[in-house]
């Protein structure tokens, strides 16, 4: 292969990005380098990674000045699970830095709107066959996780499991392979709890907050149920069994804000009634904000259904609240 269709095959390769050393390597001399640059052919992205084009620069053409001004390195948390996701992830912002992992034993100065991340596990836990090279999946997400606050941290790991991309059980093995991590026990639980059906940030809230802290019975959770329609869907948190079911719909706005999908939401609803369900839609007020009260009527609610339960106050429930009433206080 000739030097012009090998510098054509790398620009294929890596969305119109170059690095010199590999233009150089394809048997391009300088002043033939220095010749594209001049005439804008080429432009400079960071010190010896060119772009063929002069306008604005995809997401994937940064990424990839990112890998080849560190390399060798790949693609980091929030922008190796965009790498591996796709346009359509919630990972990494269209403008924000571009996060690369490079080997622990090297000192690397991070160009301008590229952040660098030294790792001992980098020659195990990149893929440099992928375009652009990046962490695995699954190091990425736990990554992304480790680093980010105790809330944030459950939803990365829910909408990781929720996507299909890879499983809780997974994550849990790769977890334990990873001695750095520093939320390790808090990822490990909510993984766990990831592994029973939890699949958003207010589900995981409501199991630990409401259900679990107030001695509520543990329902079930994704739950298989056919609509009138004929149609298949899910149940949250099921409760109960053949005598009586309560459904517990956790709403999340961020994932419930068209027309469309309330309209199929309030179509359950009325669906769960004609099979003599009872369903209640609780959303991030009730359960961030009064976990405790929400407990209690959930508790009231089971109770008329048929649980001979009690429930019982945490450690932060208000002094007063009552058990066992369907009247508590918003």
């Amino acid at each position: 292969m000739d030097t012009k269709d090998e510098i054509c095959r790398i620009l294929a390769l890596q969305d119109g990005v170059i690095a010199r050393r590999q233009a150089l390597a394809a048997g391009m001399d300088p002043s033939a380098i220095a010749r594209r640059l001049r005439r804008r052919d080429w432009v400079t992205v960071h010190p010896g990674v060119y772009v063929d084009h002069t306008g604005p620069l995809l997401w994937r053409q940064r990424a990839w000045a990112a890998v080849l001004a560190c390399w060798p390195a790949g693609l980091d948390g929030a922008s190796a699970m965009r790498a591996h996701e796709g346009p359509g992830s919630r990972a990494a912002r269209e403008d924000g830095p571009i996060e690369v992992v490079v080997d622990h034993r090297r000192r690397v100065q991070a160009p301008l709107g590229v952040r660098v991340r030294r790792m001992r596990r980098f020659a195990v836990a990149v893929q440099p066959n992928l375009s652009p090279p990046r962490l695995r999946y699954d190091d990425a997400v736990l990554a992304l996780a480790d680093e980010a606050d105790p809330l944030t941290s459950i939803g990365v790991l829910a909408d990781a499991v929720g996507g299909r991309r890879t499983t809780a059980a997974r994550l849990l093995e790769r977890l334990a392979e990873i001695p750095w991590l520093h939320q390790r026990g808090h990822l490990a639980g909510v993984l766990s709890d990831v592994a029973t059906g939890t699949c958003s940030v207010l589900e995981h809230a409501y199991l630990v907050r409401v259900e679990r802290a107030h001695g509520l019975p543990r329902g079930r959770r994704q739950v298989a149920a056919v609509g009138a329609d004929g149609r298949r869907m899910f149940r949250d948190v099921r409760y109960g069994g053949q005598r009586w079911r309560l459904n517990v719909e956790l709403d999340g706005r961020a994932f419930h804000a068209s027309a469309t999908q309330r309209d199929r939401d309030l179509e359950r609803d009325l669906d769960a009634s004609l099979a003599g369900e009872v369903t209640v839609r609780l959303g991030y007020a009730q359960v961030f904000g009064r976990p405790c009260r929400t407990a209690a009527k959930v508790a009231a609610l089971l109770q008329l259904h048929g649980w001979p339960g009690d429930g019982h106050a945490c450690p932060d429930c208000p002094i007063g609240l009552e058990w066992g009433r369907t009247d508590q206080a918003g």
